[in-house]
């Protein structure tokens, strides 16, 4: 049978589990092999993940699973996902979806994310955990990378309602050198799809000399279907297959941003110490709705937030945001 989990239409069969290797034929059904198993989680600031306009200053539950239906060059989670999934069972944790949603509540979580490895590779088992969450009044997040179906993709909707997908190039060269697919024609679809019914945010990793040129591009057709996506431009800190490349140059990177930053109205460039660019800015006076600072890798913080109801502090103009801003040890968000 042919998996319609994600683009690739990988063949299944009982032992035949396609490109991620998470799934499996059982009596027609792609079925998965590891469900409720979870190479970790942890507690995290929702910015750091990063979403920038999602339930501010949210406590999070991050998890993830194994295995991803990418093959990126430059992957910072390969021993998680670039491995066969089987050979981590070991050390997975065993954890049902009900148990899950009760250890976020324990720890003050507003918000369960995924944010390891790639969610269309285990989406039985979100779904399950989003049923849990629900209930209990937490609300989900995830970053993807947006190659899913059309079919697929629906239900990322409508188990998350704060994505961040990952725009990592445009170009069929880039796609089949650095990720491993054809061309980005079902990720720009997804985007589009995705923005219409949830808060989208979207990621581009730079890799200096490689996609950088695409920026405005990027740019323009994020415009296209609302300025007020927040883009976050990341300085790529490459691993995996490339972790001898080079650093991309903050300076040379900061002048492309500052070039094509007007086509939207929250562009964020980070991943570095002392960003000057983790800040919102009320897209119609410039005044400064949202403080934050970053210390580089996983160091994204909110400073202050000036931002009460969706308005700007100066001049009253909206702040895009999803969600309310949320202290770090408030007992819970509003959903």
């Amino acid at each position: 049978m042919e998996c319609d989990y994600c683009e690739r239409r990988c063949r299944l069969g009982p032992e035949s589990f396609g490109y991620c290797k998470m799934y499996r034929d059982e009596g027609g059904r792609a079925t998965e092999r590891f469900p409720d198993k979870w190479c970790a989680y942890g507690i995290s600031r929702v910015e750091t993940i990063p979403f920038y306009h999602a339930w501010p200053g949210a406590r999070c539950l991050v998890v993830g699973t194994a295995g991803c239906n990418f093959n990126c060059r430059y992957c910072s989670n390969s021993e998680v996902v670039k491995v066969d999934p089987a050979g981590l069972m070991d050390v997975m944790l065993d954890i049902a979806p009900a148990s899950l949603v009760d250890k976020a509540r324990k720890h003050g979580c507003h918000a369960i994310v995924f944010a390891v490895n790639e969610p269309t590779v285990s989406l039985p088992t979100l779904a399950r955990v989003a049923d849990e969450a629900r209930r209990a009044g937490i609300v989900m997040g995830c970053l993807t990378n947006g190659y899913g179906t059309p079919k697929s993709t629906k239900q990322l909707g409508e188990i998350f309602s704060f994505l961040n997908i990952s725009l990592k190039g445009l170009s069929r060269e880039f796609c089949v050198d650095y990720l491993s697919i054809p061309d980005a024609g079902p990720i720009l679809r997804n985007i589009e799809a995705l923005a219409a019914t949830c808060h989208v945010e979207v990621t581009t990793p730079v890799i200096e000399g490689v996609n950088d040129h695409e920026l405005d591009d990027m740019a323009a057709f994020l415009a296209g279907i609302r300025r007020d996506i927040p883009w976050h431009v990341f300085r790529l800190l490459p691993e995996y297959r490339m972790r001898e490349e080079d650093y991309p140059s903050i300076e040379v990177v900061s002048a492309k941003v500052e070039a094509v930053g007007k086509r939207l109205d929250y562009v964020y460039f980070h991943n570095f110490i002392g960003s000057r660019w983790v800040n919102t800015l009320c897209p119609s006076c410039g005044a400064v709705a949202i403080e934050r600072h970053s210390l580089g890798c996983g160091g994204d913080k909110l400073d202050t937030f000036h931002a009460a109801g969706g308005s700007c502090p100066l001049c009253g103009g909206r702040i895009a945001l999803h969600g309310d801003h949320v202290a770090w040890n408030a007992k819970e968000a509003t959903a």
